[in-house]
């Protein structure tokens, strides 16, 4: 399998399978241990690392190696958001829901009014549905991995020499 295909399944099922360790070991509703999904971000600049490390004995250019990185990311972006589909609808069904509690229970700790708390509630609701958390994985693997690039891409593409 070529380098592009194989980083961006590995970007897929790695950060995927840290989404289903932070489901089974209840992490997500720990708001001490939430973060810790962002795991994925280092799991995602580790694959592609590696994996324009891998393009870069092809003789790419620093561009070729942003837009390389930036693929990969949409390939691992694709698996996650079919990944986050099946998480949040099928094995996690409550996992919004749970969500909402934790936020609540953290804003009254913070003394904010039941009001308060209804009225911060309501306006993140639109955005706790599968199909929004899905699409913003999506945008944040892309994102991340053309940012990412931007930077690997420095250190792992073709150097040319000076004209002499």
């Amino acid at each position: 399998m070529k380098p592009t295909l194989s980083a961006g399944f590995l970007i897929g099922l790695l950060c995927g399978l840290w989404m289903l360790v932070m489901g089974f070991t209840g992490w997500y509703k720990d708001p001490a241990l939430l973060n810790a999904f962002y795991l994925v971000a280092l799991i995602q600049i580790g694959v592609l690392i590696w994996g324009l490390r891998q393009t870069a004995v092809d003789g790419k250019t620093y561009w070729q190696q942003v837009g390389t990185g930036t693929l990969m990311s949409v390939i691992g972006g694709v698996i996650l958001f079919f990944v986050s589909l099946l998480f949040t609808t099928v094995i996690f069904p409550h996992y919004f829901e749970e969500l909402r509690a934790i936020h609540a229970e953290i804003l009254k700790s913070t003394g904010k009014s039941e009001a308060e708390i209804a009225a911060e509630l309501e306006a993140g609701a639109t955005m706790s549905t599968p199909f929004v958390s899905a699409i913003s994985g999506f945008i944040g693997t892309v994102v991340t991995g053309f940012l990412a690039s931007l930077v690997i891409a420095a250190f792992t593409r073709r150097r040319t020499s000076p004209a002499t």
